[in-house]
């Protein structure tokens, strides 16, 4: 007999998190970082810059930022966070302004929430943080198909790790698609202007009214001496907030590279795929995927001098111009990526070639598909 049909001999009733996975968030632990463990002086422009699925998304500040994967030694179970910590100040809030860290959620992630097609179950989100002061600052779960739909609740953190959660009930005339198009978002708010904090909080899902995202917020840009760390975020159906699934660290980064994955050189001169030349001066390579793509990916690469190609002969030719992905190519399983216009070492078509470090730990190529 199975564990659950034992425990249903004996008259209990299993939950979703005693019988399987729950938590909806991916990275919640924050253990993997595939883009960078600290970035500085961040602030001008949203992005991933540092903890993968969590989005810095700005607007109109002048505060200054950086964003680390800190190490953490004083709440149980937990060895890293996310780090937020202000560089440069801004006291003068104009109304427009904002600052939210965001996990975006895709819809094919999101039907354990439905009910029925246009009725979601209750849902909790949980949370671990910690501030150097006493700092309210707002969470807030936003649904964008159809009619955008808002919650949002405020927390004061403290100078200690706590948990915080917050429930929302059940809620009719909703939309979550069976896609991977960008369904709902799960907002950490840290600065805001009045446009943004103007209005009044709604626990309960209402229809988008800026004003009430953010109401009662202090600002992390507020003194360089702010910072504040968050980690153990969870998002799982149901009125109560259980104890954070775990999930190994192999997993969680798997998860991770349906979003965005980055091939980086571990020694100097790494191979990073392998390809054909196609003329005497480009070069096709072919990059596979696992797990597939959430959706065809854009490029970007690091310096293009720490990039080389080199053939199965021993030549070798450095690249004269930007990678691009070959725009026929199915870029959730693979993607095969030109190197035009290798001038400086002319090659042999139909030749095998490599896609190499050239002699630099700092090189990558990275594809992200991003919400």
């Amino acid at each position: 007999m199975t564990k659950a049909a034992e425990l249903a001999k004996m008259g209990e009733v299993l939950t979703n998190s005693q019988i399987g996975r729950k938590n909806i968030i991916i990275n919640g632990g924050m253990q993997i970082s595939q883009r960078s463990t600290s970035v500085t002086g961040l602030g001008a422009a949203s992005g991933y810059f540092t903890l993968d699925r969590f989005d810095m998304t700005l607007g109109n500040t002048a505060g200054r930022f950086t964003a680390s994967q800190s190490a953490v030694t004083d709440l149980e179970g937990f060895s890293n966070a996310l780090k937020i910590d202000c560089t440069t100040a801004d006291t003068s809030v104009a109304a427009n302004e904002f600052f939210i860290i965001q996990s975006h959620i895709e819809g094919f992630d999101l039907q354990q929430l439905k009910a029925t097609s246009t009725t979601t179950r209750a849902m909790t989100l949980s949370f671990y943080a910690k501030s150097n002061a006493s700092r309210a600052i707002a969470t807030e779960l936003r649904l964008s198909n159809g009619t955008n739909r808002q919650a949002s609740k405020l927390h004061t953190i403290g100078t200690s790790w706590a948990r915080y959660t917050f429930t929302v009930p059940a809620s009719s005339s909703m939309q979550i698609d069976n896609d991977n198009s960008n369904e709902m978002q799960v907002n950490f708010w840290l600065h805001g202007g009045s446009d943004f904090t103007g209005g009044t909080l709604s626990a309960t899902f209402e229809s988008s009214t800026s004003g009430n995202r953010a109401a009662g917020i202090g600002s992390v840009f507020a003194s360089t001496d702010n910072e504040i760390e968050i980690t153990g975020v969870q998002l799982e159906v149901g009125s109560q907030a259980t104890p954070f699934e775990h999930r190994s660290f192999g997993e969680e980064e798997e998860l991770c590279k349906r979003y965005f994955v980055k091939h980086k050189a571990f020694s100097p001169y790494d191979r990073f795929a392998v390809g054909q030349c196609t003329t005497t001066d480009d070069v096709a390579c072919l990059f596979k995927f696992y797990p597939p793509l959430r959706t065809n990916p854009t490029l970007t690469t690091g310096t293009l001098s720490h990039l080389v190609v080199t053939t199965r002969t021993g030549g070798a030719a450095a690249i004269d111009s930007a990678l691009v992905i070959d725009t026929n190519t199915d870029g959730f399983l693979s993607t095969i990526v030109t190197c035009p216009d290798i001038n400086s070492n002319p090659l042999t078509a139909g030749e095998v070639s490599y896609l190499s470090a050239n002699n630099n730990v700092a090189a990558f190529v990275a594809f992200d598909a991003e919400l």
